[in-house]
């Protein structure tokens, strides 16, 4: 039996990316995978089949960080894989113990350094970071491209629509690929008047009051819960981040309204979710904390008449 460590800590839209990696790795048989991740995402995994067992990393000081290491070093993998591409995950592959770590040729990586760490590095042309990361698998042993996103059934919670309903994620990692939220009370409106359909917002607690305040349809849940409601949903509405691509994972219709993120590496692994791109729109991963105008700029109509077109 051949002992993997797979390395993506977080965040749900990258452990999506890196799901059909693990996939192809363990589809040959004779493999035991341990998925090294923060326990906020452990739900993702939980139940799905992907890893064989589930190590949370906590990072709250060195005494834990030890007792992690520790407890790495105990399980003589036989390889890591690090689809992060971070130090931190290229540094938590190489104290593992691990007799071979692999990982992405620097050039392909957020953080260069963090090559320094692996024994193996990888190079490839794909542009799809799900299309790299099933490149790093097959590199790493993997006997065959294995498309899947192995996940858990998720829970009910919270109320949503008996009938049909669009479900929408309107925040993300950064202010500059998100839409405007009076776009999505316009879209609101349209949808309800013109299609008869309700409009929901799914969003963390935190986020909840803002939105309620505002008159929108608000649920409320942990990551099981957005996995049961993606999979209820008539179609998703989203932006560059994870609830999208839980969508397009869970092979569900939807739109997608790309600005500054470039689609073609970042995009909906899905053929069933239109991305909506205004021409104007230019790659810049800037991180700022307003929507980008070229989020502005795609409009409520639009994205209406693209959920026609996937209904």
């Amino acid at each position: 039996m051949r002992r993997l460590l797979v390395v993506r800590l977080g965040a749900m839209g990258d452990i999506l990316h890196a799901m059909p990696g693990a996939a192809s790795l363990r589809a040959g048989g004779g493999v035991f995978i341990s998925w090294a991740v923060k326990p906020q995402f452990r739900e993702l995994l939980e139940g799905g089949g992907v890893a064989d067992e589930i190590l949370e990393i906590r990072r709250k000081g060195p005494r834990e960080l030890l007792a992690a290491v520790r407890s790495l070093r105990l399980r003589r993998f036989d390889a890591a894989i690090d689809f992060q591409g971070l130090l931190q995950s290229a540094i938590l592959a190489r104290v593992s113990g691990a007799r071979r770590v692999w990982g992405f040729e620097r050039h392909l990586l957020r953080e260069p350094a963090a090559a320094l760490f692996y024994d193996e590095r990888v190079v490839t042309e794909a542009a799809h970071v799900v299309d790299r990361n099933l490149d790093l698998a097959l590199a790493a042993g993997a006997a065959a491209r294995v498309v899947q996103f192995p996940l858990p059934e998720g829970r009910a919670e919270g109320e949503l629509p008996q009938g049909a309903f669009v479900l929408a994620s309107p925040f993300a990692g950064w202010g500059a690929k998100q839409w405007p939220l009076g776009h999505y009370f316009e879209l609101a409106a349209l949808l309800e008047r013109e299609a008869g359909l309700p409009l929901v917002f799914n969003v963390s607690p935190a986020q909840a009051g803002t939105l309620s305040q505002q008159g929108a349809r608000v649920h409320v849940s942990s990551i099981a819960g957005l996995i049961d409601a993606t999979r209820r949903a008539a179609a998703v509405v989203g932006v560059d981040s994870g609830p999208l691509h839980l969508a397009a994972a869970l092979d569900r219709p939807g739109v997608a309204i790309y600005g500054p993120t470039d689609p073609a590496r970042n995009g909906p692994y899905s053929q069933r979710i239109r991305v909506l791109r205004s021409p104007d729109a230019r790659t810049s991963y800037a991180r700022g904390t307003e929507p980008d105008a070229s989020m502005r700029a795609v409009t409520p109509r639009q994205v209406l008449e693209a959920l026609r077109e996937v209904l």
